[in-house]
């Protein structure tokens, strides 16, 4: 395969066509046209939907441009990178990160990469949605217990897990005694099943409050009004101070934060270079170092 014929094919298909394509790079449409054909004629499928006005990708098109963009955007930037003395990483990083983490860690963490790595262009954005990586133009996405996708690969960042506390005013109920609980807006369940050293607990709960957000539950536990099942990294803090204390571990299933990348994509040096920075702050993946993180000096 041609690799400027290629590269003629992604330029046209980012523009939306060939006249655009060619103002945009000051290339002549003529050859833009022949290169695009003769990668059609090498692959032996058409790659675009030509009408009279319009020119639309095919659906081999479309597979064969999101594949390749990326490809050769990075052969670019490494390329860049080399006649320019050094292999520093440079341009946009585009990360997509569900709300929890986001103001947990990443603000510090964000500008601790910054500090580290000027050239690169840092855009984090925040969101509990599931994202197309591909279609959305991410280069890396934070998910929580993501759903098995074989378009992606990447590694757990922390392994966490629920905890059941409350504040040191609110008694441990005795056995059948309904505590008062604050809860996520969406929750359902009328009983909790927790762990101990002790052995298994169920603990009839009755949700007096129900909040939409994490930290609104921590931080109405903290006054009395109920207890709550919270991950262990948002209140491990709460618990070594003693502002809060463990009634168990919940019997549910582990939470992980995983951070996510295409699979079919060459790994660029600046998801290298984030990716490097979440494992220095988090080497171990445990919960508490993630609520370390959160009380950590910035540093000067």
């Amino acid at each position: 395969m041609d690799l400027l014929a290629l590269a003629d094919f992604t330029l046209v298909a980012r523009h939306g066509g060939i006249g655009r394509a060619a103002r945009a790079a000051d290339r002549p449409k003529a050859t833009l046209s022949r290169r695009v054909a003769e990668l059609e004629r090498d692959l032996g499928v058409r790659l675009f939907e030509r009408g009279t006005h319009v020119l639309r990708l095919t659906q081999e098109g479309r597979a064969l441009f999101e594949r390749t963009e990326g490809l050769l955007a990075e052969l670019g930037d490494a390329a860049t990178a080399i006649a320019s003395g050094g292999l520093s990483p440079t341009g946009r990083l585009r990360v997509s990160a569900p709300l929890l983490f986001s103001q947990m860690a990443l603000g510090k963490l964000a500008a601790e990469f910054t500090l580290r790595h000027p050239a690169i262009r840092l855009d984090i954005t925040t969101e509990d949605r599931p994202v197309d990586m591909v279609e959305e133009g991410y280069d890396l996405v934070i998910r929580v217990n993501p759903d098995p996708d074989d378009t992606l690969i990447g590694r757990v960042l922390i392994r966490d897990r629920l905890v059941a506390v409350a504040s040191p005013r609110l008694r441990r109920p005795s056995p059948g005694e309904v505590v008062p609980v604050v809860a996520r807006a969406s929750a359902s369940e009328s009983a909790w099943q927790l762990t101990t050293d002790a052995g298994d607990w169920q603990v009839q709960i009755d949700p007096i409050l129900r909040l939409g957000s994490l930290i609104m539950i921590r931080d109405a536990v903290r006054t009395g009004v109920g207890a709550a099942l919270l991950p262990l990294s948002l209140v491990a803090n709460d618990l070594e101070a003693g502002v809060l204390a463990r009634w168990g571990d919940a019997k549910t299933p582990p939470i992980e934060i995983w951070a996510l990348y295409p699979s079919r994509r060459l790994l660029s040096a600046r998801v290298t270079a984030f990716l490097d920075v979440l494992k220095a702050a988090f080497p171990l993946g445990h919960p508490e170092e993630l609520a370390r993180y959160m009380l950590a000096d910035v540093p000067s």
